[in-house]
């Protein structure tokens, strides 16, 4: 697929089918041959011998940052803990003290860490799950349904500032979700405290008399290495992360009762705009309010049911803008919105069959998550008002159409353990548009862990479509029915020193996922890596791992898309910093013509101080293909990243990116292109609870018009500014004012505004 780099053509095509089949057989004879094991053994193997027996608590705890408290002698005291990175679960080199314990409502959770050195913590202020790896911060993960695949992360820094996410061993981490809790912590004079209370209304358990969980307490410390604790030991030679959490025993009689949250709002915002583009008056203008809300519903602390009609996301943060000059396929943005990301970690799937940033404009939704037993579901249902676009997909390239139509949308994901080393899951996505047309999709996909180092996953969907009678949106858009299916099976494997990765995926031609992201069909593709890590003991580099890694890509016919190789080196080394290096040598086909592309890609990441918290380098150099006109060239890209703290209030994050090709053979010589992005993102956080955020984005693209053979326009830039206000008493009380502009460059090559608006949105929390 487009998203990785990529020796022969048609004649590869049967070896292709041949390893297919060998994968294929080889899944199942595994499957077969774990069945017989007994699926306890590996979570034995997995589980921290130790237990941790909490006791209920009998008197107050103020959540203060102050651990003087009497009920804190109650709780249970953690002294054992584990440097797990740079260290390999040695015995950390600062004291860290840990204390649980609950009562009827909550659960809570004390943090006493050890510092030599206190001046150099790392705590600055910030909006909520602003507290990245480069800070000090602690905190729980704790799995409530004893799984051990899946956990709530909450964790703070020194001042209180909350981050909260949900953890799976089979889908990553994501912290879009938001819980409520309450936090305080504090600098002392040897190091800093945390306290943390967390209602039982916001974990999901089982209605059990008495609870089987796990929990880690965790520790991050970015001093010349990223220092990272935990309460628990994380072997290396294990793939999973929460399986790794301890055993709790002691939770009883927890509430079972409802808990339920309703957030409206209302918006009203004034919009300006020119009326003939950019260089005219500004004299065509809206006035707008909007009213709506948000409902969620806790029955039992293993279902969620959320309500939203007409969602406002007007002070959601714009997206980064991507350079897309050169490229192939279409673009992959980040969801941000707050409704679609509740049991969000059930729709990460290999193949993203379900990607909620399609559902453009809902004017209503209602989803349902929950857990009952071993089987873990979600469902999404609403009217979008449409707007947006959608991927049009194909081998060699996509393209997009305009989404100039309503539809109903219905998505759903069900997930079921089998034993602690396996999940199965069925997905399925629909979207039914308004004047005929649709999209389905419906399949499996199974993951399966083989041992503490191996893991098998697999998926396979099918569809069904017809497209809208819409040409004027796109040329396939003619009522026509298409039929097809997708495949993804890979096996990993990832020991102390030893990884090694291997994929087959296809997709047939006929495909769609018209509510995922699948921008390539009609191909097939076989990958593999693999890696050797160095741990130097005496060294100021910490880790080194040299890697390789190849594939290679056709379609349905058998004719190269690309193949690839590529070699490198990965290192940690001082000042928390990272650098990988590598080759790339690819054949690429574009227009019916083959290229080698060579070229050298690198990554230079340093984390140095309070102060310059982190810059980043990313690029590439070396031959270039131009895609418009089927070419080969030279250049490359650079993006530089940094994050600058003036104070512990005030960050500053500055990003440029520059891509350029030239074309230096045959008789068209010179600078094609030159693209470039910059972006400013200032944020003053006068407490916790407000902040004030300006944000500037520049693109312009340059080209030269006398070395293409289609006319196209020699340049093009825009810039876009927005600040904003926000006031928030919780993560659903909240007050936001915001100003914005759209400029376009003039023929003149002035920039010149094209829209201007304001807007005010208040929103406010009744719970029970």
């Amino acid at each position: 697929m487009q998203r990785r780099t990529g020796s022969s053509g048609k004649q590869s095509s049967t070896w292709i089918r041949r390893v297919s089949g060998l994968v294929l057989s080889g899944l199942v004879g595994v499957v077969g041959s774990v069945q017989g094991q007994g699926s306890s053994e590996i979570a034995t193997e997995a589980r921290d011998p130790s237990i941790i027996l909490i006791e209920r608590l009998d008197s107050e705890i103020r959540i203060d940052g102050d651990l003087s408290d009497p009920a804190w002698e109650q709780a249970v005291r953690l002294e054992e803990w584990f440097e797990t990175n740079p260290g390999d679960n040695i015995e950390p080199s600062v004291a860290n003290v840990g204390y649980l314990t609950y009562d009827d409502t909550h659960l809570y959770v004390g943090l006493e860490f050890q510092d030599p050195e206190p001046e150099k913590i790392r705590a600055p202020l910030g909006d909520r799950d602003n507290v990245p790896s480069y800070t000090d911060y602690g905190g729980l993960i704790v799995d409530t349904t004893g799984d051990l695949t899946t956990a709530q992360m909450f964790l703070a820094n020194p001042r209180g500032i909350q981050y909260d996410a949900l953890s799976s061993d089979v889908a990553g981490e994501d912290s879009a979700p938001d819980f409520f809790w309450e936090s305080a912590g504090r600098v002392t004079e040897d190091g800093w405290v945390l306290e943390i209370r967390i209602p039982f209304s916001s974990l999901r358990y089982s209605e059990a008399p008495e609870q089987n969980w796990n929990l880690m307490l965790y520790r991050n410390r970015p001093r010349e290495y990223r220092y990272q604790m935990f309460s628990s030991r994380l072997p290396r030679e294990r793939s999973c992360f929460i399986c790794n959490a301890s055993p709790v025993r002691g939770l009883r009689g927890l509430p079972n009762g409802s808990h339920w949250v309703a957030a409206p709002y209302v918006t009203g915002a004034q919009t300006e705009r020119a009326v003939d583009g950019a260089g005219t008056p500004l004299d065509d203008s809206s006035t707008d309010s909007e009213v709506g809300f948000d409902v969620r519903w806790v029955p039992s602390p293993h279902t969620v049911i959320d309500l939203t009609y007409n969602p406002d996301f007007s002070q959601i943060e714009s997206d980064t803008a991507q350079l897309g000059t050169n490229e192939r396929f279409a673009l992959f943005f980040e969801e941000k919105r707050p409704f679609f990301l509740e049991g969000a970690d059930l729709f990460d799937t290999e193949i993203q069959a379900l990607y909620t940033r399609t559902f453009t404009s809902p004017r209503w939704g209602l989803r349902s998550t929950g857990k009952v037993g071993k089987n873990s579901y979600t469902v999404l249902v609403g009217e979008d008002r449409g707007g947006g676009s959608v991927i049009i997909p194909g081998p060699r390239g996509s393209s997009l159409a305009r989404q100039d139509f309503e539809s109903l949308v219905a998505v759903g994901r069900w997930r079921r353990e089998l034993g602690d080393d396996a999940l199965v899951s069925m997905i399925y996505s629909g979207r039914e548009i308004d004047g005929g047309g649709y999209n389905r999709l419906v399949g499996p996909d199974l993951r399966w862990r083989l041992g503490p180092s191996d893991e098998i996953t697999a998926q396979v969907l099918g569809s069904w479509s017809e497209t809208p009678d819409r040409t004027d949106l796109a040329t396939e858009w003619d009522g026509r029915s298409l039929s097809g299916h997708a495949a993804d099976i890979w096996w990993s494997h990832r020991a102390e020193k030893v990884d090694w990765f291997v994929e087959y995926e296809e997709a047939s031609d006929g495909f769609r996922a018209d509510n995922g992201f699948v921008p390539q069909v009609g191909y097939r593709e076989v990958f593999g890596e693999t890696g050797y890590t160095f741990r130097p003991q005496k060294s100021r580099v910490k880790r080194i791992r040299v890697y390789t890694f190849g594939g290679h890509t056709e379609d349905r016919d058998g004719e190269l898309i690309e193949s690839y190789f590529s070699s490198g080196f990965g290192l940690d080394a001082p000042w928390n910093s990272f650098v990988r290096i590598r080759g790339s040598f690819e054949d690429v086909t574009s227009g019916g013509r083959r290229f080698d592309r060579n070229r050298i890609i690198y990554t230079f990441d340093v984390r140095p101080s309070r102060r310059v918290s982190r810059i980043r380098i990313d690029g590439d150099y070396g031959d270039q293909i131009d895609f418009s006109e089927h070419r080969k060239g030279t250049g490359g890209s650079l993006q530089v990243r940094s994050n600058l703290r003036f104070s512990d209030q005030m960050e500053v994050q500055l990003d440029a990116v520059r891509q350029w090709l030239d074309l230096d053979r045959g008789a068209t010589m010179g600078r094609l292109f030159t693209a470039e992005l910059a972006r400013l993102k200032a944020v003053y956080n006068f407490n916790a609870r407000s902040y004030l955020r300006l944000i500037g984005q520049w693109t312009a693209t340059e080209r030269d018009p006398d070395l293409y053979s289609a006319t196209v326009t020699p340049m093009q830039s825009d810039l876009t500014g927005s600040l904003l206000f926000a006031y928030k008493i919780n993560w659903q009380t909240v007050l936001f004012v915001g100003l914005g502009e759209d400029r376009e460059e003039t023929t003149a090559g002035n920039q010149e505004p094209v829209r201007r608006s304001a807007f005010v949105k208040i929103s406010y929390a009744f719970q029970h």
